[in-house]
């Protein structure tokens, strides 16, 4: 049984993407702070807290993942736009430096340490990338779309998007020197049937990382690092998807 580190998208918000995996898999998950921590065992989800700001606090937070699950081989990060803009829905000057934080250097710290730990192993495992896009004013202009129930990202959240989105499809390519490295990238646009529930999300992420892992041939970078439309099919062949 492969088990499974989630990051991104704190519990209890992440909830309903976690347990899309527990009925096959044992679960580690990041709680919004450490009073919540043990709230999840009931759903069969270990959690811990993870401090974004510092590569410290995300090297220990795989380690604690590592000793408390029997064969750490998988792991998720979750970028969803949406829920990012609820929290910096305006681009206030105070909000910026805990707004990089949260949404871009967290994810390129745990990435560093986890890129450095994975190195270390060299044991087969399985990186997910998974991004909830949601469009900016400028995305909304271009694309002449009138629903007024769309309101735009910040400018900072669409700025993490693409960050993130970039930190991607640069670790993917890390497959060409990593024979023990699989990657899936997998974008869900605010137009996908599964936008509005992350378990039916999160039960597609599975089934394709179990796709991935059943592969004969060990994939290529450019098929590593090509998206996959969320609810698609994976396959040796990959479809562009932008």
């Amino acid at each position: 049984m492969a088990d499974i580190l989630i990051v991104g998208k704190d519990l209890p918000d992440g909830l309903d993407f976690a347990e899309a995996f527990v009925a096959t898999r044992k679960v580690f998950g990041v709680a919004r702070d450490e009073a919540e921590v043990s709230n999840f065992e009931a759903e069969g989800i270990t959690a811990s807290t993870w401090n974004r700001a510092s590569a410290i606090s995300s090297r220990a937070l795989i380690i604690k993942a590592e000793t408390k699950l029997e064969a750490l081989d998988e792991f998720v990060l979750f970028f969803d736009s949406y829920w990012f803009g609820t929290r910096f829905e305006l681009d206030r000057t105070e909000d910026l430096s805990l707004a990089v934080e949260t949404m871009i250097t967290g994810y390129q710290y745990f990435l560093n340490e986890l890129s450095l730990r994975l190195e270390q192993r060299k044991e087969p495992v399985t990186v997910a990338f998974v991004v909830k896009t949601y469009p900016s004013k400028a995305e909304l202009l271009y694309s002449g779309n009138k629903n007024i129930n769309l309101h735009p990202t910040s400018n900072i959240v669409n700025a993490a998007q693409q960050a993130f989105i970039s930190m991607a499809e640069n670790f993917a390519t890390l497959v060409g020197d990593r024979q023990y490295l699989s990657v899936l990238l997998a974008k869900c646009d605010n137009s996908n049937e599964l936008f509005t529930s992350d378990k039916q999300l999160g039960t597609w992420v599975k089934e394709s990382i179990g796709a991935i892992e059943g592969f004969k041939n060990h994939q290529g970078v450019k098929q590593a690092a090509t998206w996959v439309k969320a609810g698609g099919k994976v396959s040796n062949g990959f479809s562009l998807f932008k």
